[in-house]
Formats: C-alpha cells, structure tokens, sequence
C-alpha cells in the first residue's frame, strides 16, 4: 500500500517555491447580499481588496523540540483559567469593572439586514483622508444582476460622486465609501468621527517661526528635481523580502547575504544640506531614464 503523506502547509509556500505548481484560486466572496439605493437593489459580492496571503508569519515554538506553544489564561488567584470562565469587562477606574458576559454583548449585536444602503453621495474631497480604513471590491452576484450594477457604476462614475452608506459586517455597522473601479466598485469601510483623533492637540506645541525664504526656495528645488509620476511596481516591502531571503536560505543550508546598514549623515547647516541635496538631485534627473533613449537632435535640415 502506498503510505499517505503529510499534507503540505500553504502558509507563504509560495513565495518560497514549494507550492509553485499550484492553479490560481478563484476570489472568494466574504459577504454576499444587495446594493440599495431608495427602492432600487443590486444583488452584489464583496471581496478582500488586501492579500494577506503572501504575508510571512511565525509560530511560537518551544526552542527546545520546536513544538508550537499553547497560551494558557492565568488568574493571579486562582491560577489557570478556562476559557468558558471568561468574562468581558468595561473598566471604569483601576481595578473595578462592569462585567459583561458573551450572551449580553451576543445580544447587542445588529441584525444583518445583508444591504448596503447608501445615504448620499459627496464630492470625494469631502472625506477627510483619516477615515479610510479598510477597501474591498464589490461585484455583482451572478449575470442576472450585471446589468443594474453596471448601469449604477457607470452613472456614479459620471457623477464624479462617492456613496456614502452603512453595512453590517460582522455583527458591527460599517460606514463605507463606495466609488466606481475599473468594471465594479471599491468599497472603503470608513471609520466614524469619534475614532479619530484631532490633530491639532499634537501640532498645538510647534512654535510659529519665520521661515527664510532661501530655504523654502531651496526646498522647492529639492522638491521639484525629485518628482515623478507614481508607479507603485517600483515599491516593495524590503523587509519582507529580506526575511523571505532568510528562510530560503535556512532551507538551502546557506547563510543569507545581509544588505550593509545605511549611514545617516548628521545635519550640521539646514542650508548646506538642502544646497548638497538639490545638487545632487540635480544630477540625477539630468541622466537619462533607464530604458528609454535621448531625443534625437533636430538637424539644421530637419528643422
């Protein structure tokens, strides 16, 4: 008989080169349900828009015989607990609490209508950049709804307008930002006033000061020499890569190669310092770009 291996672990073998045989899966959907705008419904899907596949993650494993550690709840009078003892508590001073259990806060929970009502539709300057939170895709639920969900992207799209509306996910009503992407929608969940923080409680202690206007010109240079347009390709998550580089090493009973530390020089004069910093991006930006050839010079013929 032929023995039954050990099914292989897919956590971030990929990106090592175990599982590289492996097909695509298909998206999944997380949450099924409708798109409501006054008496109008879309039947959708909604989607993960962040892929969290790939990310590297560790277990914690007894150094000894490297097997994977189990917390353990301790009471500090009674010693181990088990989970069913477990409470929620709301503290109100130290050490006294209102103590909640699961049944209550089970009951507080919204009733999930499965609808994604929108309220209103903003300019998108409106949204104040510290409520985006978390984006997921939203598409329709089969071909029988692609038609209605179409016609509500595209005029959306040719409103210039975001929808705002409110979901429950979760158990906890979500407040969202819905706008046009591509053939169907990216949905922002957004996160209500009281979660954010006003900013002016951590600027209020900056001293107003004249600034030189040499220096701002010279900070404008800087600025200008170093602008390109975005391409977000050209970015990675170097320390991600690094510990990628680490494991495979490990398994190919090498010793990684570590990148030498960059040396951050000390700022004796702001001046000196922008004046170095615009010369030498100067130079830079008068290089011609990787992969692209200089225009030809006209001749006086051709002119």
């Amino acid at each position: 008989m032929k023995k039954e291996g050990r099914a292989p672990v897919r956590s971030c073998r990929l990106a090592v080169g175990v599982w590289q045989n492996s097909p695509p899966m298909k998206p999944r959907s997380i949450w099924t349900g409708h798109l409501k705008i006054s008496l109008v419904t879309v039947p959708v899907r909604l989607f993960c828009a962040l892929n969290e596949a790939d990310k590297i993650s560790f277990n914690q494993l007894h150094k000894g015989c490297h097997q994977r550690l189990k917390q353990q709840l301790i009471c500090p009078v009674h010693g181990k607990v088990e989970r069913e003892a477990v409470v929620k508590g709301y503290e109100l001073e130290k050490d006294r609490f209102v103590v909640l259990d699961p049944s209550e806060i089970e009951n507080l929970k919204l009733e999930t209508t499965h609808a994604i009502e929108l309220l209103q539709f903003v300019e998108p300057a409106c949204l104040d950049r510290l409520m985006f939170d978390t984006p997921y895709f939203l598409g329709p639920d089969g071909p029988v709804s692609e038609e209605a969900f179409s016609v509500f992207r595209e005029a959306l799209k040719r409103s210039r307008r975001v929808g705002i509306g409110q979901f429950v996910l979760a158990g906890r009503e979500r407040l969202i930002a819905l706008s046009p992407l591509g053939k169907g929608f990216l949905l922002v969940t957004l996160r209500y006033p009281a979660e954010i923080r006003q900013a002016a409680a951590y600027f209020d202690s900056i001293a107003e000061k004249l600034v030189d206007p040499a220096q701002i010109t010279l900070a404008l240079q800087l600025i200008e020499n170093k602008t390109a347009a975005f391409e977000s390709g050209v970015f990675q998550d170097r320390y991600q890569a690094a510990l990628l580089d680490v494991i495979k090493a490990k398994l190919n009973g090498s010793q990684p190669v570590l990148a030498p530390k960059t040396q951050v020089a000390n700022v004796v004069s702001l001046v000196e310092a922008l004046q170095q910093s615009v010369a030498q991006t100067t130079k830079v930006k008068a290089l011609p770009q990787r992969g692209v050839k200089p225009a030809k010079r006209k001749t006086a013929l051709a002119a």
